[in-house]
């Protein structure tokens, strides 16, 4: 058994990020796992902090990979279309989308997140070819010149957006937008209705953390005129829920017949 080797000094919304890391790991330890993702299960091992504290069980783990599995999946394809392409991994955390996808030598992965996140990062992940790590908050406009501007670009971002400002988000995006000729944004997102009830969103009030922006189709349509949104998917509704145990499958469906608790998280997948 690995000993813990990285002390985690991370709150607010920063800490957040454990979660998901954790329900990641709680996944692939299952019998039959949505991602499978060992490197999560490796890196809570090498962790000293207390994960009981986020209460993430087998429905709620099943859910984080969900997610992290959808979004994958739509990078992947635009991978497969664009083998000389730059990917754009907002607020990664301790997330290992870039070792899980294995792209190939002609594209150029940057993950970025605040600098002491990218600190734990590299003490934590090993270097590869073709992968940067960038220490800043992502709404800092200053980083993006350290993004080639001539390729087919990436944009993916999981459980970011709903922590910015609806301002310092959108500027961001359209930042994104502007800088690349052209490509896709894959991201998740939270509705007004979301954003009123994060009282009752138990990783956010363990963390100390607080949620801003909340939107929908239309708001997110309005962000550019050349972005198309190719695919908006409920995180209830997601491919794979139909494998889950049948206590969370049933209890899932229940909710998502009621449409304000449905849209309270989406995923969705754009053009631009």
């Amino acid at each position: 058994m690995t000993c813990p080797s990285a002390k985690v000094q991370l709150t607010g919304e920063k800490e957040t990020l454990l979660a998901t890391l954790y329900g990641r790991a709680v996944d692939s330890r299952a019998k039959d796992p949505v991602l499978g993702d060992p490197t999560a299960a490796d890196t809570v091992r090498r962790l000293d902090y207390d994960f009981s504290k986020m209460r993430i069980g087998p429905g709620n783990a099943a859910a984080i990979a969900l997610r992290a599995r959808q979004l994958d999946v739509w990078t992947a394809r635009f991978l497969a279309r664009h083998e000389e392409a730059t990917v754009v991994h907002l607020g990664c955390g301790l997330d290992s989308r870039v070792y899980r996808l294995d792209p190939g030598p002609r594209v150029r992965w940057y993950d970025i997140d605040y600098p002491e996140v990218i600190a734990l990062r590299r003490e934590l992940s090993p270097e590869r070819a073709g992968y940067t790590t960038i220490a800043s908050s992502v709404t800092d406009p200053a980083w993006m010149a350290r993004i080639p501007s001539d390729r087919p670009t990436m944009v993916v971002a999981e459980g970011l957006l709903m922590y910015l400002t609806q301002e310092d988000g959108s500027a961001l995006l359209r930042r994104l937008m502007a800088h690349a000729p052209r490509g896709e944004l894959a991201f998740d997102a939270f509705s007004r209705f979301a954003i009123r009830s994060q009282r009752v969103n138990h990783v956010v009030v363990a963390a100390g953390a607080r949620l801003y922006w909340g939107t929908d189709a239309g708001g997110i349509a309005h962000l550019s005129p050349k972005l198309k949104i190719v695919e908006s998917l409920s995180a209830l509704e997601l491919p794979g829920i139909d494998t889950m145990p049948a206590r969370y499958r049933l209890g899932l469906r229940a909710l998502a017949k009621l449409p304000a608790v449905r849209d309270m998280a989406r995923l969705y997948h754009c053009r631009f």
